[in-house]
């Protein structure tokens, strides 16, 4: 008994936002791949077809961080704190204003927040190693 509490365990919300995030980003990805075929030559002078990719890129690399905060490693925050702060980089550079690029951490604050969360008595940021 004394080792199921011991147990890592992560609250519900958390588990939802993280298969939320990795079902978001795996079709944010393949939206990505699609624009970058079927972008029309005035808006290639804006954004170029690189970006497309390196958006896809960082949606794959999402999905691996979610797949590892599952597996309970810090480092994966880390990771989409990093790729966060990258697309806002990108959203600046096509064009879109600063406080629209912000818009994109507020998942890294949400995660943040529900990695706060405890189940038993102690936080999955606790758990995280």
């Amino acid at each position: 008994m004394e080792n199921l509490q011991n147990q890592k365990q992560r609250h519900g919300c958390l588990t939802a936002w993280l298969v939320l995030m990795m079902l978001v980003y795996t079709a944010n990805m393949a939206y990505s791949i699609v624009l970058s075929f079927i972008v029309i030559t005035p808006m290639q002078m804006i954004i170029p077809k690189w970006i497309f990719f390196l958006l896809a890129a960082i949606c794959i690399l999402n999905v691996v961080f979610a797949i590892f905060i599952f597996r309970w490693k810090k480092w994966a925050f880390w990771g989409f704190l990093v790729t966060s702060l990258i697309t806002m980089g990108i959203n600046i550079y096509t064009g879109n204003g600063i406080l629209s690029s912000l818009v994109g951490l507020f998942g890294v604050g949400i995660l943040f927040a529900l990695l706060q969360l405890k189940e038993n008595g102690r936080s999955a940021w606790e758990n995280l190693e």
